[in-house]
């Protein structure tokens, strides 16, 4: 069945492809577009030398000077607050990326994996205030009350989840000496660049399933809302707030779908996370328990007359 299936949204690529040239170059220029002037500059950079951080061991020292203070403020999985912050601060996928590098050396356990995985990998700030809430909704205050709604609710969920796991103490390992350094920032930025243009081709791709849900929901414009913002986050941001609806409709819209991922987001974060046993399941379940949490708190906010 699952076979079928991968089969028939193939052919349903060609097909949409061969039949509607035009407007399948436009989308998958778009979506390279963005990728190349947004993502590209924005990741690229710290996708190196995070890669290198890890690899060469600094991470671990980092780790271990200011070990009395993470270990207190993250229940005793000190190895949690690098991908918590690449998360939260550079955003989605580094996240996730950051969580499975770190997997894969053997600082983090599974179940923190899991748990770090689906509470870190999240829209970065900068996209939140610059496109979501300038750019798309006309709106320049309160963008501080959006990142709570957005980022808040995952935190303490994911810190709630990592309380309850019980602490294993990890290897760390030394520095690296300088000669083999130069082997690691060659594979630092190979990564990076494998990373960086994989991401591309999944905006791509997914930039054209968009550009399919649009032409298959015709002139229904919540289903049009619904299948783009499903599918890819950036385009179903701009069909939301281009729709005629108020903001009371709109913000919650948008904030849901920013907060699921969409797809697109979807499929890149099992990329990052290939070759581990970390869960998509369980990464899919909190992404729904967030999404239904922040669209809840913007609705909330909207009818209170906050925003």
């Amino acid at each position: 069945m699952k076979k079928r299936l991968s089969i028939l949204i193939i052919l349903l690529f060609i097909l949409f492809i061969l039949f509607y040239p035009s407007e399948s170059v436009l989308a998958a220029a778009n979506g390279l577009v963005l990728w190349y002037e947004n993502i590209l500059p924005a990741l690229l950079p710290f996708t190196i030398f995070s890669n290198i951080l890890i690899q060469s061991g600094y991470l671990d020292d980092i780790i271990r000077f200011f070990h009395p203070l993470l270990n207190r403020l993250l229940f005793g999985h000190p190895h949690a607050a690098y991908p918590i912050a690449a998360g939260f601060l550079f955003g989605f996928p580094l996240g996730a990326k950051t969580t499975a590098d770190l997997y894969r050396e053997g600082k983090l356990t599974r179940g923190e994996a899991n748990i770090l995985c689906a509470m870190c990998n999240n829209i970065s700030p900068v996209f939140v205030s610059s496109y979501l809430l300038i750019s798309s909704l006309g709106l320049h205050r309160n963008i501080w009350l959006t990142y709570l709604i957005l980022y808040a609710p995952s935190l303490v969920a994911g810190l709630c989840l990592l309380s309850r796991q019980s602490a294993k103490s990890v290897k760390t390992t030394a520095a690296s000496a300088s000669g083999l350094n130069f082997r690691i920032i060659d594979a630092g930025i190979m990564n990076g660049f494998e990373t960086l243009l994989k991401l591309g081709a999944y905006i791509m791709l997914f930039s054209l399933l968009s550009q399919m849900c649009a032409h298959a929901a015709g002139s229904h414009d919540r289903l049009h809302m619904l299948v783009s913002g499903v599918a890819e986050v950036t385009n179903g941001i701009h069909v939301i707030a281009e729709s005629p609806y108020p903001l009371s409709v709109r913000y919650p819209l948008i904030i849901g779908i920013t907060a699921f991922g969409g797809l697109s987001g979807f499929a890149q974060t099992a990329s990052m996370i290939k070759n581990t046993d970390i869960s998509m399941r369980f990464y899919l379940g909190f992404r729904l328990f967030q999404t239904g949490i922040c669209a809840l708190l913007a609705a909330l906010a909207t009818a209170s007359g906050i925003l």
